[in-house]
């Protein structure tokens, strides 16, 4: 089915879709969970993700939670504030980005600056967790969870930094890295197998969408009875439902794009690995022709060489002669006019003697 067909039946087919259950935890986040009496369901979720009694203070909003239209289904993201001052994003990405973890790193940094104003002092500044629900194949693993945090650790003692004992104080915390911004990244597709802790239940509904009756997660009963589709009113049930067959068509079209892309890339790869075999082929002959040229280059020149040596050793040899019969027949008396006539050396040559 292409895109265009794939398009026309849910459009045709829009009223007979069956109703869900629960509404998915993204558009509850857009909708419903920025409430403070559904700040429970937050709670829960977060605390079964530190592992530790999270308790929300406000919703903030920031530049980064003001909507665009190109994220408009793509990702959900709210900003929290616990009891303790620290700031909490919570982001739901959908579809595949490639460069997501940097993202991240903005996302952070911008919590950091605009919750500090100008001239406070440093120890003003929070601590800030980033939690990010994915829904593609974010990097490469083989766990579901993944938790990044900042660590000082000795190159040569392999200490871990511990703050000093003023710094405990004032921070209320231990080590060097605890001041810094710490990262979860949960890739809900790779969970694969039975919920077995909190956490796990959590994960299941994020990727389901349904809650077990015997899930015992914090937060999990309440989200079970106030993410009810049925308790939204007639203009959210029709809101949400649109958004969900966007975001169906959405994330058809770019799992498209992302498959031509990679066939287009693999046709493209082909040709240029061609070209390249040629060109590294042609450059290979030349090398191995300037080798072998070297190669038989030398072996001609030692030949000449020998060659040459020879003549040349048998002309001197020949001379050494002449000049050797010279003598003799000098020092028997005979005249230079009958050795010039014997040897062919000229009268000089034969006076030198």
């Amino acid at each position: 089915m292409n895109k265009m067909s794939y398009l026309r039946h849910i459009i045709q087919n829009f009223d007979a879709m069956p109703l869900p259950h629960l509404v998915r935890f993204d558009w509850a986040m857009k909708r419903l969970l920025r409430h403070k009496s559904n700040f429970v369901v937050l709670e829960g979720f977060l605390s079964s993700l530190f592992e530790e009694k999270i308790t929300i203070r406000n919703i903030l909003e920031s530049e980064s939670n003001k909507e665009e239209f190109t994220d408009k289904f793509n990702r959900v993201d709210l900003l929290a504030e616990d009891s303790k001052g620290e700031l909490i994003i919570i982001e739901v990405q959908n579809n595949r980005e490639l460069d997501y973890f940097l993202r991240m790193l903005y996302g952070v940094s911008k919590a950091v600056t605009e919750y500090i104003s100008e001239g406070d002092l440093y120890e003003k500044i929070r601590k800030v967790y980033s939690v990010n629900i994915v829904y593609f194949d974010l990097g490469q693993g083989t766990d579901y969870v993944y938790h990044g945090r900042t660590e000082f650790r000795g190159i040569h003692n392999h200490d871990v930094l511990q703050l000093s004992k003023q710094q405990r104080e004032r921070f209320i915390c231990q080590d060097a890295g605890d001041l810094f911004p710490e990262y979860y990244v949960l890739r809900v597709n790779e969970f694969d197998k039975k919920a077995v802790t909190p956490l796990d239940e959590w994960i299941v509904f994020l990727k389901t969408g349904e809650i077990g009756q015997n899930s015992q997660a914090p937060g999990l009963a309440e989200a079970r009875e106030r993410l009810k589709f049925s308790s939204l009113d007639k203009k959210d049930r029709a809101a949400y439902l649109r958004n969900i067959e966007d975001l169906r068509v959405q994330r058809s079209v770019m799992d498209t794009a992302w498959m031509e892309g990679l066939e287009e890339g693999r046709i493209t790869g082909r040709a240029e690995g061609r070209i390249e075999g040629r060109i590294e082929g042609k450059a290979e002959g030349r090398i191995e022709g300037r080798i072998e040229g070297r190669i038989e280059g030398k072996a001609e020149g030692r030949a000449e060489g020998r060659a040459e040596g020879l003549t040349e050793g048998e002309a001197k040899g020949r001379i050494e002669s002449r000049l050797e019969i010279a003598r003799n027949m000098k020092s028997l008396g005979m005249t230079t006019e009958l050795i010039t006539q014997a040897t062919g050396l000229s009268t000089k040559e034969i006076e030198q003697l």
